[in-house]
């Protein structure tokens, strides 16, 4: 097998993982599902596992030659370290309403240039940009129930993502196939 096509199903799988944990951390928290716990505290989470692994991931797939997906990771890998490192820094709610707006610009790029990859890669992507898209009304609106929605479907794209890299480590389906129709008989 050639190196390079076992580097790339490697970093694809990788960064399908760090971005399914990141995007199902931020979604949990944005929901408020859970006592005690907002998106915010996802920061670490998306410093470390959104930001850096997933650049790095981006830099590792672009080096394979495969350039969607190295440029998605590595995009999102910069997106999540910056979001990771400056929320909770006292930026307005406007302010992040138009960073997560123009984030979802880049979402929208992705979810166009997937097309074809499935489910688990346009979908992942369609998500997101409709999580960004949310987040960033919910900001500049002072919404929290379209806060809290944003985060559902984030949750959904991370669960996604995490099936997908998951499926692929373990062979399972990531399409849905439909029955073969044998010969009509009468």
């Amino acid at each position: 097998m050639d190196n390079d096509v076992a580097a790339g199903n490697t970093t694809s799988t990788l960064g399908h993982l760090a971005l399914g944990l990141t995007l199902l951390a931020f979604g949990l928290g944005g929901t408020g599902v859970i006592d005690n716990v907002a998106a915010a505290d996802a920061a670490g989470l998306a410093t470390w596992v959104g930001g850096v692994a997933l650049f790095l991931a981006g830099l590792l797939a672009l080096r394979a030659g495969g350039t969607r997906e190295g440029t998605a990771f590595a995009a999102l890998g910069a997106f999540w370290f910056t979001w990771g490192t400056a929320v909770g820094g006292g930026v307005p709610a406007e302010a992040a309403g138009v960073f997560m707006l123009l984030w979802a610009l880049l979402a929208l790029s992705l979810t166009a240039a997937a097309s074809g990859s499935g489910p688990f890669g346009q979908g992942v992507y369609g998500l997101l940009c409709v999580s960004l898209l949310l987040s960033g009304v919910a900001g500049l609106a002072g919404s929290g129930g379209l806060a809290k929605a944003g985060g559902w479907v984030a949750a959904v794209a991370g669960l996604a993502a995490w099936y997908g890299a998951t499926a692929t480590l373990a062979g399972w389906p990531t399409t849905l196939r439909r029955p073969s129709r044998g010969p009509a008989t009468a």
